[in-house]
């Protein structure tokens, strides 16, 4: 019996992405794993690429004390947030806490700690003028900022200029941008782009006959897929048989789809993939691309392909 959607992980094309990523930028990667690595799975994308970056990044330490995650590799991950983690857990699991505060550095310092930088995003960071104090108490090695812009990369390169600092600021937006690239980059979307197929079926297909759903909508013919808001879905593009067509309105678990003629029950709907991109499905939706490929990666039965 097939899942009502299918979402397949292609470890091919992450490696793949990675190893551009390299070639283009010529820094060591470290990769971006938080929110279970975009919805992909961290215990299924940490084997997948361990041999092809530096370390890891993610949001909070129980992302990785919860999966077991430091099991999978001997590589240590930096953690944007720990404010209620014990150190010896950090040190257990290798978690390097990122550090914006003196009394921050002070409680991690026998953990290696990160200082995080602000440079204009305004959010669990550094001010400019308390470098030099977070940097004494904690002993830090190395320093990031989450630039979001060339000027901000410029702010970070101009703030922590002359301090033999291991540096990294450049995430998806800015890894083609030279002077954003630093010592190393750490990209997140740029490493899962086009490695999820999703897809599910028609159980329903029939001509109109007037309005139709509860919406009352209006199309020539239209079919019925098992997913809807439940499963993180939206009305807006998918596939059916290759061509382009539009969810048109969506349930709790089901969706009312547009279709063509020769469509029929138990044919293939994409979701995304086969030439649709989270782009695509991101514009539709109106919402970002990450957004776009978080939802659709949990939305139903993983599988590496």
């Amino acid at each position: 019996m097939q899942p009502a959607i299918r979402v397949e992980l292609h470890p091919a094309v992450i490696r793949s992405n990675i190893a551009r990523i390299v070639q283009e930028t010529k820094v060591p990667v470290i990769a971006v794993v938080k929110a279970d690595a975009y919805g992909l799975g961290l215990r299924d994308v940490i084997p997948a690429i361990d041999d092809l970056v530096a370390g890891y990044y993610l949001f909070q330490p129980r992302e990785v004390i919860a999966t077991a995650g430091h099991r999978l590799t001997r590589k240590s991950f930096i953690a944007a947030w720990c404010d209620d983690s014990q150190v010896d857990e950090l040190l257990s699991h290798r978690i390097r806490p990122a550090a914006w505060s003196v009394d921050q550095a002070m409680r991690w310092r026998s953990c290696d700690p990160v200082l995080a930088v602000d440079t204009g995003q305004q959010r669990f960071a550094c001010p400019p003028e308390q470098i030099d104090a977070v940097l004494a108490a904690g002993g830090c090695r190395e320093a990031f900022t989450h630039a979001s812009s060339v000027d901000q990369a410029r702010h970070f390169q101009a703030i922590t200029a002359g301090r033999s600092l291991v540096r990294h600021a450049a995430g998806s937006s800015l890894l083609e941008i030279a002077e954003a690239r630093f010592d190393a980059v750490r990209p997140g979307f740029a490493l899962y782009r086009g490695s999820v197929r999703v897809t599910t079926h028609l159980i329903d297909a029939r001509d109109s006959r007037g309005p139709a759903g509860y919406t009352g909508f209006i199309a020539p013919r239209h079919g019925v897929i098992p997913g809807g808001y439940s499963n993180g879905l939206a009305a807006g593009v998918c596939m059916v048989n290759g061509t382009r067509r539009r969810i048109l309105e969506i349930g709790m678990q089901t969706a009312f789809v547009e279709l063509g003629p020769t469509d029929r029950a138990g044919d293939e709907v994409t979701l995304l993939g086969d030439g649709l991109t989270e782009d695509d499905v991101a514009k539709s939706w109106g919402c970002g691309r990450h957004e776009a490929l978080y939802r659709l990666a949990r939305c139903g039965i993983r599988v590496q392909v």
